[in-house]
């Protein structure tokens, strides 16, 4: 009796998906817990399981298209890998109908050991020509990861490099052929290649508008001395690792003392709702980072509660499962406060945007040696520049400017966040 595949509740917001990837072909044979695709949500990705053992018989839904969450994407045949996969066509065609009668040649049965490969990396390994055989994983559990498969592409890629440089060169001038004239504008090679945005693109773009358009948005700038951090940093470094098996970065002194700031304006830490404003008397803290499928903002909870180490271990561990896709969906909702650091990507200055409902964003950016002027001397110090773009319907300019001095005074003098003055 056919199994179907369906969409799952993945949120209680969500009420659509984009198909990923398929991970198994018509014909292939699966174990139940297999994945056999991806679901792309506008937060994560999620990945689909199969239900029973068995083999994939019919798939409905193609990658790149929308279904709603009940939908019914795809069946499966029940019964024993061994007994199905030696007859079972294989999918050319990514939907196919037994009832066409197509035929093909037998699918290949996975073995039990194989790689776990993350969905990120599917993607990598098919739009490089490899195999998951090919590619030395480094992910926990053996999982193979993006990287490990450009890793393997950046080694091929150099291997040939030195073949072609180590093959016999015989060539005579005239065989020797100009370079191509540059296209005419208009003329040939001058395409253009549409690609459907991602539902995670479409998203950004969505809450980009709405914060633009229902928000009254203002930055304000100021400048930080870096230098007792610096100090700070190399002093308890070896033994901050030591202990903790991480290393003590600069995020974790912003999180703290946008804490600490919040707490003396709590304005920039609460929301409009409705005719409301809403001011939350705890802190959760979302932290910007770089994943597979684009800048995803996880969520620290409770940071008040949180030391140093606890923050930086949080940061890497979702930064981590962020670029695996495998964040979940109730890591990325909520937040009271957001913190972007464009400064890894070499941002010098920037204006961020918030992340609505929230009031306030603290934007980061690269540390550059400047002159400046300390007790009536010039000296060079490492300096960065930091900004709070803030919705000024429930935040004032005299709060805002106070709130970036009170950032600025607790990283220039990181023991007033320890003594709370």
């Amino acid at each position: 009796m056919p199994v179907e595949l369906k969409v799952p509740s993945v949120g209680e917001s969500v009420t659509e998906v984009e198909i990923g990837d398929w991970l198994k072909a018509v014909g292939d044979s699966v174990k139940q817990d297999d994945i056999v695709l991806t679901l792309e949500t506008d937060k994560v990705t999620v990945e689909i399981p199969a239900p029973v053992n068995g083999t994939i018989s019919k798939i409905l839904v193609k990658k790149g298209d929308s279904a709603r969450v009940g939908d019914v994407v795809g069946y499966m045949e029940e019964g024993a890998a061994a007994e199905r996969g030696a007859t079972a066509p294989s999918a050319l065609d990514p939907v196919f109908d037994r009832s066409q009668g197509s035929e093909a040649p037998p699918a290949t049965i996975p073995p039990a050991s194989a790689p776990r490969v993350m969905p990120a990396a599917q993607r990598a390994l098919h739009q490089a020509g490899l195999e998951a055989s090919d590619v030395t994983p480094s992910g926990p559990g053996g999982r193979t990861l993006k990287e490990d498969v450009q890793r393997a592409v950046a080694g091929r890629a150099a291997n040939d490099a030195r073949r072609s440089e180590t093959a016999p060169r015989d060539l005579k001038s005239r065989d020797l052929k100009p370079p191509p004239l540059p296209s005419i504008p208009g003329g040939a090679g001058r395409q253009e290649e549409v690609v459907p945005m991602t539902s995670l693109r479409r998203k950004i773009a969505e809450r980009l508008v709405e914060a633009q358009q229902t928000a009254a948005l203002l930055t304000t700038f100021n400048e930080v001395d870096m230098s007792a951090v610096k100090r700070l940093r190399e002093e308890y470094q070896d033994a901050f690792l030591k202990k903790y098996s991480i290393k003590l970065g600069f995020m974790s002194f912003f999180v703290k003392a946008a804490v600490d700031a919040l707490k003396q304006f709590p304005s920039v830490n609460a929301e409009v709702r409705g005719t409301d404003i809403v001011y939350h008397n705890y802190f959760d803290i979302g932290v910007a980072v770089g994943g597979g499928k684009g800048l995803v903002v996880p969520v620290l909870r409770n940071v008040e509660r949180m030391g140093f180490a606890e923050v930086e271990l949080t940061i890497a561990a979702l930064a981590g499962r962020a670029k695996d896709g495998s964040l979940k969906l109730e890591e990325l909702q909520g937040g009271t406060f957001t913190i972007t650091n464009g400064g890894i990507y070499g941002s010098l200055l920037s204006t961020p945007i918030i992340n609505p409902p929230q009031s306030g964003i603290l934007g980061l950016h690269g540390i550059v040696d400047r002159a400046v002027v300390v007790k009536g001397e010039v000296v060079a110090r490492p300096m960065m520049y930091i900004a709070l773009t803030y919705d000024h319907r429930i935040v004032d300019g005299r709060e805002a400017v106070g709130f970036l001095r009170r950032i600025k005074d607790a990283i220039e003098e990181p023991t007033r966040m320890l003594i709370e003055v």
